[in-house]
């Protein structure tokens, strides 16, 4: 399940409905679909767009994409940090950004006009849609492991249209979910050894 943190109200969303209700008036859209028991998260790009078809059809009628692949990352990727680069500074495009994660966990921070930044951590199972002109980055998890299926209008994609703003320096791209370490928090003093 996605969280949703809004650090400047001190506040974290992790039910669906209330993470919908809060994401709705931004224009993104939020489900949750099933992975464990419907596709192996390792099967091949080809099987997780067959095992997901009708939801991509779905999401094709409504949204007019017209192609869809699988994105595949992980810390051995070859120059991983320089394509990271490419998403983590503030940024829009001129389509939507649709993701619905099959394996691993991911980072979005949108910083709308009207409210102060949120991130919204996505891992297995979520599907999230950023309306084309939102302003945001994303950032891997400490893992840097992500498996996404992508939609897009375009054959060839979207790029990035940086907005210059360098706000996403002063946000931590911290994910709180399984394996989350904090390295700020103070770590205990090891106790007397157990014999």
């Amino acid at each position: 399940m996605a969280t949703v943190r809004i650090p400047e109200q001190n506040r974290t969303l992790t039910e669906k409905a209330e993470i919908r209700a809060f994401l709705a008036p931004f224009g993104i859209e939020y489900d949750r679909w099933a992975v464990a028991g419907r596709i192996d998260r390792d099967a091949t790009s080809e099987e997780i767009l067959r095992a997901y078809d009708p939801e991509i059809q779905e999401l094709n009628r409504r949204g007019g994409y017209i192609t869809a692949d699988v994105i595949d990352v992980t810390p051995d990727v070859p120059g991983l940090q320089a394509m990271l680069d490419r998403f983590n500074k503030e940024h829009t495009h001129a389509e939507d950004e649709v993701r619905f994660i099959v394996k691993g966990r991911g980072l979005f921070f949108i910083h709308p006009d009207t409210h102060p930044v949120f991130s919204v951590e996505v891992e297995e199972g979520d599907l999230m849609n950023v309306p084309a002109g939102t302003k945001h980055w994303f950032d891997l998890c400490r893992d840097r492991t992500i498996r996404a299926i992508r939609l897009f209008r375009e054959k060839a994609g979207w790029s990035p249209v940086y907005t210059g703003d360098p706000i996403a320096a002063g946000h931590e791209p911290l994910c709180f979910g399984p394996g989350y370490f904090n390295p700020n928090q103070p770590r205990l003093a090891p106790g007397p050894a157990l014999v």
